[in-house]
């Protein structure tokens, strides 16, 4: 998903499920800020380097693919944009590696999903965002796996989007300067490597951005699933994760006692203005969003900085305390849970883990700065 949705969809969630508007866009962008969270912008606040929730371009580039790097990779990845549907699904073929990097596919309604929105119950509302963020990509993402792999997710190269009851051939080109053409249905995606482990096999590479475009509903041939045909209905995916981002918010907010998976907050009025701006043609919904989002809480919605958060940081004098400290310890809770659910399973493309209980932790140094947080935190209470 894109800036549209993560951010001003978002805040429209926020809105409808009983926030006011400053705590709305506090969320939306925690849920954007996602996408942009790299190590070269921790490094530059003086944060830890492992509450990272994205690699930039230039970081994959250079990024190792050894087996510590793919670690490093895969729980990024995985725990923030490509979240593991079943972590014990039937695999009947392959070996030990296959079957790891099968099961980490994204799906939406995983028992992960679960454990994500409780961790997030008693966080910040920094902490709110990211686990919205999390959620809308099970749709977004679904069928895809957050770590490099060829078996996993190469894709066959035809694509069609079916519009208007008829199926249109979609045109790929491997520039990354240049831009989506919605109109000739040229878009971009990454090149075919076979090496199993190449970055250009990373998450959605091969599909290119048809999966971050609300509008289109597209047929392909995945890898996973012997280069069959299927069907992605991303209108119908948005939609629901818009309503279920409103009922896991209500949850959070304390208006609902319990997060159910396949439960969907029932929009009533706005579902028509939603499903309109779903489907609507174009690249970018973000002025559709924003008017929407305007429209619910009568207030002007500032927009999204990407350094609004690090410059806030550097200026503070109590540094444990600002919004980018909160993002970070919550990414690193967020991270530590994931990667910890991977490794119980037998599976150690996430690499070995620990899990962070806010009392002690034993094990990885970096984990130590999120627990003096806490008792500083505490200590300041």
């Amino acid at each position: 998903m894109n800036a549209d949705f993560h951010f001003y969809a978002t805040y429209c969630a926020s809105i409808i499920a009983g926030y006011n508007s400053e705590e709305a866009r506090r969320i939306a962008y925690a849920a954007n800020f996602v996408d942009y969270c790299s190590v070269t912008m921790l490094e530059i606040a003086g944060l830890p380097a492992s509450s990272a929730t994205t690699q930039t371009d230039f970081e994959l580039i250079d990024f190792n693919t050894d087996v510590l790097g793919l670690q490093e990779i895969t729980r990024i990845w995985s725990c923030f944009h490509f979240l593991p549907g079943d972590l014990y699904a039937p695999v009947k073929r392959g070996g030990k590696n296959y079957r790891s990097k099968y099961r980490l596919i994204c799906q939406p309604n995983g028992k992960l999903l679960i454990d994500t929105i409780k961790l997030a119950k008693n966080a910040s509302l920094e902490g709110v965002g990211m686990a919205m963020h999390v959620l809308a990509d099970t749709w977004a993402h679904r069928n895809f796996v957050g770590t490099p792999s060829f078996v996993i997710n190469n894709t066959e190269r035809h694509f069609y989007e079916v519009y208007n009851g008829k199926e249109y051939l979609l045109n790929f080109v491997h520039s990354l300067g240049k831009a989506d053409n919605i109109d000739k249905r040229r878009y971009t995606k990454s090149l075919y490597q076979t090496n199993e482990n190449n970055i250009m096999n990373l998450g959605h590479g091969r599909a290119g951005h048809l999966p971050d475009l609300s509008f289109i509903k597209y047929k392909y041939m995945p890898a996973w699933a012997d280069y069959e045909m299927i069907i992605k209905d991303n209108p119908s995916d948005y939609f629901y994760a818009f309503s279920q981002m409103v009922y896991a918010l209500k949850y959070l907010r304390g208006t609902i006692d319990e997060f159910k998976l396949n439960t969907y907050e029932p929009l009533g009025v706005y579902e028509e203005r939603v499903k309109t701006i779903i489907g609507k043609r174009q690249l970018d919904a973000s002025d559709d969003w924003r008017e929407f989002g305007e429209e619910l809480s009568h207030t002007k919605i500032k927009p999204f900085d990407v350094f609004e958060y690090q410059n806030d940081h550097i200026k503070a004098k109590n540094k444990d305390v600002t919004y980018f400290t909160n993002y970070c310890y919550s990414a690193l809770q967020h991270k530590s849970m994931i990667t910890n659910r991977i490794y119980k399973s037998n599976n150690l493309l996430a690499g070995y883990s620990v899990e962070y209980h806010g009392v002690s932790i034993h094990g990885l140094k970096d984990y130590w700065k999120l627990l003096k947080h806490e008792l500083k935190v505490k200590k300041h209470e």
